[in-house]
């Protein structure tokens, strides 16, 4: 539980209809597979014990009482093993019969959680046998021992910071208001289902769509276990649909009717940011709530959910092209609603034959075509100087030509010689003053043309160079509306691919896959042989650690030796452990040092979930200290 990660398990055995003591050995067995695994909660079906079609059955003493009698041994099988598990039986009460959920731990019954929402209809007559439950809680004598009874019950791990679990029965979850909402505004993290619900064509889509909405809404973790093979098939059919989702999310689902035991991990420490982030979530309620405390050994979680590398770009292609489609378009609508705002006709984009400003080129182009402006009036500057190589230049010019803009060329080497000159630069020093005075004469003669054109300069720098502040302060950093300041490097490449593969023009594809295969580079320093000598990634590292820092910091709110510990799952095999460890601790100590380049960005569309505009997702000082993060980097 190191960390916030908490191993969970959805489990279906295979049972015998009204024979507890078999199911009871059943749900030993499997129990003995979760322990094994390193799960610490685990979630049976409902009516497990006995079976759900048990039908009239249920009205006799013999069965409820051998159900108790096999609660007490498995709550006893329990001992010793550090887990908290629900399992569902009949229980009679003051002469009711309820459908309830036991929670047991280490040989105790901890508490008892009645059904809420009884079903009468279509297939379902539970209520000719079962009283809904009630909220307040009361308590029941299973043998000797006082058990916590209702619906109001809350399970709260010691040693485990903001695990608090809240339990509903089926039905409960398909009803308009379902009892997890009030289980989360208390406090739940992480809700668990026992169900029985029986399959029909379609339904497992709805099922899960249930499942995915309840813990996006609750920003919850969701453990949901479904009765299977071995239920009687009389009337119905179970499948066995267990599902674990996270925050509207699932993180695996059972292959249905195979009785699957399903895990994963749920990040509690996540769930406790996400709710810290969204201050709509109230945690409060007029409901009284008993919290029932359980402990768990604190110890690190082998993981068994994976991390994408690339956490920006989705792994599915119709998913990723959708995603594409959608980018491309927010970030045309944004620049259009600027030239609709300014009255503006013409865009002033520097192009450079580099990723950036391809897909600035791309997005102004599309912009225009949607404001109906003849693509002439985009004014693409290409800029050489000394380090601009015959491969990128020849693409930059091929580029504004194939879509059908006004290219115009500055060379800029005597203007910035001028320049050295005048402060006393030495041509042979290539110091951060030879690239940055490059940079720099750019955005002059882009702002400039743009004054005489009354147009607009369109903003080439992505997300990933603001997070990691590689731009030049006032030179590619300043704009006029940064159409990429949202987008990251890894998605951006994707982006550019779909242009490619979608705008049925043969030449600007074979342009824009070329432009794909070129290294990243602001080539500021002179080529060798022709060929670019200075590699983005050689200086600052690869963008997809970069990238993948950076998610999981802002959008996960992980510390650094957590981002550490997924990293190294993620990359296994890419990347050493060192050089993982080598580019986080310059991640962190550039993300800090360069804010103040992020606090002056100009305007530009948030497009994901993450963003670095100081208006918006990232409202961070300027002169933070970064001394925390790097001490628990130096740890590591």
């Amino acid at each position: 539980m190191k960390q916030g990660f908490v191993k969970v398990a959805a489990v279906t055995p295979k049972i015998k209809v009204a024979d507890p003591v078999y199911n009871a050995e059943q749900i030993k067995m499997r129990l003995s597979e979760a322990y094994e695994k390193g799960a610490k909660i685990i979630v049976f079906p409902e009516l497990c014990l006995t079976g759900y079609t048990c039908g009239e059955l249920f009205l006799q003493d013999i069965l409820l009482e051998e159900a108790k009698v096999q609660l007490q041994k498995l709550a006893d099988f329990t001992d010793g093993h550090d887990s908290l598990v629900f399992v569902g039986l009949p229980f009679e009460k003051d002469g009711l019969l309820y459908n309830v959920a036991a929670a047991l731990q280490d040989g105790m019954i901890l508490g008892l959680i009645p059904k809420m929402n009884i079903p009468a209809h279509a297939e379902f007559y539970e209520g000719r046998h079962f009283t809904p439950g009630e909220e307040t809680v009361s308590t029941v004598f299973v043998g000797d021992e006082e058990i916590p009874f209702g619906g109001n019950l809350l399970f709260e791990a010691d040693g485990v910071t903001g695990l608090t679990i809240g339990c509903e029965i089926c039905e409960d979850l398909w009803v308009p208001n379902p009892p997890s909402t009030a289980h989360a505004m208390a406090g739940a993290t992480l809700l668990v289902n026992l169900s029985a619900s029986s399959e029909n064509v379609g339904k497992d889509a709805y099922r899960e769509m249930l499942v995915k909405s309840a813990s996006a809404r609750l920003v919850a973790g969701y453990v949901y276990a479904g009765a299977g093979e071995g239920e009687s098939t009389q009337d119905m059919v179970f499948g066995g649909h267990n599902i674990i989702a996270e925050n509207g999310t699932v993180l695996v689902q059972a292959k249905r009717f195979a009785n699957e035991s399903i895990y994963s991990d749920i990040d509690v420490g996540k769930l406790r940011m996400e709710r810290r982030k969204m201050t709509t979530f109230s945690q409060k309620t007029d409901k009284e709530y008993l919290i029932v405390p359980f402990a768990l050994k604190q110890e690190e979680t082998i993981l068994d959910r994976t991390f994408s590398c690339m956490p920006f770009v989705p792994e599915k292609q119709a998913e990723k092209e959708k995603r594409c489609e959608e980018i491309l378009s927010i970030q045309a609508y944004g620049l259009k609603k600027r030239y609709e705002h300014t009255g503006c006709k013409k865009a002033v984009i520097g192009v450079s034959g580099g990723l950036d400003s391809t897909l600035a080129l791309l997005v102004t182009v599309r912009t225009f075509d949607l404001l109906e402006i003849p693509r002439e009036n985009i004014l693409a500057i290409t800029m050489p100087c000394f380090g601009t190589t015959d491969r990128t230049y020849d693409n930059a010019c091929r580029l504004a030509r194939t879509l059908g803009a006004s290219l115009l060329e500055i060379n800029i080497k005597e203007a910035v010689k001028v320049h050295f000159a005048d402060i006393g630069q030495d041509m042979e020093n290539h110091d951060v003053t030879y690239e940055n005075s490059q940079a720099r004469e750019r955005t002059q003669v882009l702002m400039d043309v743009a004054n005489k054109e009354n147009a607009l300069v369109i903003g080439t720098g992505d997300m990933s160079e603001l997070a990691l502040g590689f731009a030049t302060y006032n030179g590619d950093h300043m704009s006029m509306y940064g159409v990429n300041a949202g987008v990251p490097k890894t998605l951006m490449r994707h982006l550019v691919r779909y242009y490619a593969d979608t705008c049925g023009e043969k030449e600007l594809s074979a342009v824009l896959t070329d432009v794909l295969d070129t290294p990243v580079s602001p080539e500021l320093l002179p080529p060798v042989d022709g060929v670019i000598a200075q590699r983005t990634e050689e200086l600052v590292g690869p963008y997809e650690l970069h990238d993948f820092f950076l998610y999981y910091m802002l959008r996960c709110g992980y510390e650094p030796a957590k981002v550490y510990r997924v990293a190294k799952l993620a990359f296994k095999g890419q990347y050493a452990d060192e050089e993982i460890l080598k580019w986080l601790k310059l991640f962190y100590r550039r993300f800090f040092t360069q804010q103040f380049k992020r606090s002056c960005l100009p305007d530009g569309p948030k497009v994901g979930s993450v963003g670095v505009s100081p208006r918006g997702d990232l409202r961070m000082p300027s002169d933070a200290s970064a001394a925390l993060w790097l001490s628990q980097i130096e740890t590591l």
